[in-house]
């Protein structure tokens, strides 16, 4: 644990923290969130119980990660991003009928992917799934699945194009589409694309 450093005002209750990670200034982190190594997570975050945070994962200021949600590796969240759990949709009504909230039937998981990008001020609903390389363009609101190498704008977020796995917007002609940056390949068939070896 010497390697890892958490600012002396944030409050961290879990001790599942990976070597290398940062944690900065009035950061609260619940007992029983997961985090993996050399992570980021900026100041005033909020990250509750049964969060999943792979490594190298990046998590800019301002941003509240709820129970359900998790991150593969090489994330990036930007700033006051906010991504939903049912928790913030039906919790209301399971108390209203009766349910109780510890069962925990409410939450659905929220996962993104491998080396998705979350820009500033989007927001993910409950139970989709945000594709590999993906972005999320800043104040998007995403309300269905979003598919691998997308680029999604708007809300309700689409998509506005595709990109490689540098963040560089791919052009195809035809099925086909090459990376001048990378020099990575791709295929696409509809809405599915798929890096291929040349």
């Amino acid at each position: 644990m010497n390697d890892i450093f958490i600012h002396p005002t944030s409050l961290v209750e879990t001790h599942h923290i990976g070597h290398g990670t940062q944690i900065w200034a009035f950061a609260q982190i619940l007992k029983g969130a997961t985090i993996g190594s050399q992570c980021n997570i900026g100041d005033h975050c909020y990250i509750e119980s049964d969060v999943k945070i792979a490594d190298n994962v990046i998590i800019k200021h301002g941003n509240k990660i709820w129970s359900g949600v998790m991150l593969n590796n090489g994330r990036f969240v930007g700033p006051s991003q906010l991504t939903a759990t049912r928790q913030h949709l039906s919790v209301t009504h399971a108390v209203q009928s009766g349910a109780t909230y510890n069962n925990r039937q409410w939450l659905v998981t929220t996962r993104i992917h491998e080396g998705a990008s979350i820009r500033a001020g989007a927001t993910v609903l409950a139970g989709t799934q945000i594709g590999k390389f993906s972005i999320v363009g800043a104040g998007a609101v995403v309300t269905k699945d979003v598919p691998a190498y997308a680029l999604v704008m708007g809300n309700p977020a689409h998509v506005q194009g595709w990109v490689c796995q540098c963040g560089h917007p791919l052009s195809f002609d035809s099925h086909l589409a090459h990376c001048a940056i990378c020099n990575l390949h791709y295929a696409k068939d509809g809405k599915v694309i798929k890096l291929i070896a040349f």
